[in-house]
């Protein structure tokens, strides 16, 4: 079977004008990126499509860079504010790409009429998040729009990180039997953003997991031989994560839904909207592929984390579909799970 007769026909949507979608992260965000950024500067990196690019620098040393840019409503949510989501969010971008983060950048869009002593706090958070991830911001930029254009602030980052010599990952390296483990519990940003949008309360209460990754994966970095591929599965969730590297590799990822970890009141305001937690965003979780044999040293790894002392293998690679994420389900039946597409958690990073 094809695995065209299985896409799911809302995915295909087309617009001649940007809507809500492309800013997902799912199907559309895809799309727009070939079809309009890709296709007009196609550079190698650009094209490797990974949360960094790499760069040779010297005949030793390489870089990660990359770029990332933050309007998450409300600016101060139940666990973090957008100025640790800035620092954290680029940090694990480099993190991911098994980057040692070395520098930032920040450049802020402030709206007119927004309070200094707010902006104060959210610049105080920048910096002690930066001072936690031993990162530094070496330069910025700050730009004013009329009242009413940017819901208080955005912040766009660049971050730099250095790259270890041997470090080589990518969705090419993942191989048949090679095994998906997650750091922890999914969803708790999207819905601890979306809850408080909605008035949702919970005892305990939902908290983002924004977070920084880059002590975890550089552990697994320097010890883990096996280590094929990482992401952290921010806007799109798991699903879009997986989905990404399925097709980048052509291999097909199974997961099993019994050892997805997913909190029961993350559960619980899924239900409540309507979601399904595979599409609700993370900001402080590990996806990463490895080798059958460095399962258990990885998970060791994960676990000895605080963010990661949740830890799991939620499934394998195989190449029985080709490009595909299927779920085997609590029922034991089996379940395709597509690229997410149309709007989904608005506004959440």
């Amino acid at each position: 079977m094809s695995t065209g007769d299985w896409s799911c026909p809302v995915a295909n949507h087309s617009s001649d004008t940007i809507t809500m979608s492309h800013g997902a992260g799912g199907r559309l965000s895809a799309q727009l990126f070939d079809d309009v950024f890709a296709r007009n500067y196609p550079s190698p990196e650009l094209m490797a499509k990974g949360d960094s690019a790499v760069l040779d620098w010297t005949a030793h040393d390489r870089l990660a860079v990359c770029t990332d840019a933050f309007v998450v409503q409300p600016l101060v949510f139940p666990g973090g504010d957008i100025g640790k989501l800035s620092v954290y969010g680029t940090v694990n971008d480099l993190a991911v790409q098994g980057a040692e983060p070395v520098a930032l950048t920040t450049a802020w869009i402030l709206e007119e009429g927004f309070p200094i002593a707010e902006l104060a706090k959210l610049a105080g958070s920048v910096g002690q998040a930066a001072a936690e991830c031993s990162i530094r911001v070496v330069a910025g930029d700050t730009k004013v729009v009329e009242r009413g254009r940017a819901h208080g602030c955005y912040i766009a980052t660049t971050g730099i990180g250095r790259l270890r010599p041997s470090v080589n990952l990518s969705p090419q390296a993942i191989r048949s039997g090679d095994c998906v483990l997650i750091s922890g519990p999914i969803g708790d940003h999207g819905m601890a953003i979306m809850s408080q949008r909605s008035g949702l309360l919970f005892d305990p209460p939902l908290l983002s997991d924004t977070a920084p990754l880059h002590r975890m994966t550089l552990e697994l970095v320097d010890k883990v031989p096996g280590l094929r591929c990482m992401r952290d599965p921010t806007r799109g969730g798991i699903a879009a994560s997986l989905n990404e590297l399925a097709t980048a590799c052509g291999l097909c990822f199974e997961i099993q839904e019994a050892s997805l970890p997913v909190r029961p009141q993350v559960h619980s305001a899924c239900e409540l909207l309507g979601l399904d937690p595979w599409i609700v965003a993370n900001e402080g979780k590990l996806l990463a592929i490895v080798a059958p044999d460095e399962v258990e040293l990885s998970l060791e790894i994960l676990r000895s984390h605080s963010i990661g002392s949740l830890g799991a293998k939620i499934g394998t690679v195989h190449d029985l579909y080709k490009g595909l994420v299927i779920a085997r389900t609590l029922y034991g039946t089996h379940r395709i799970v597509p690229m997410p597409a149309g709007e989904l958690l608005p506004r959440i990073c």
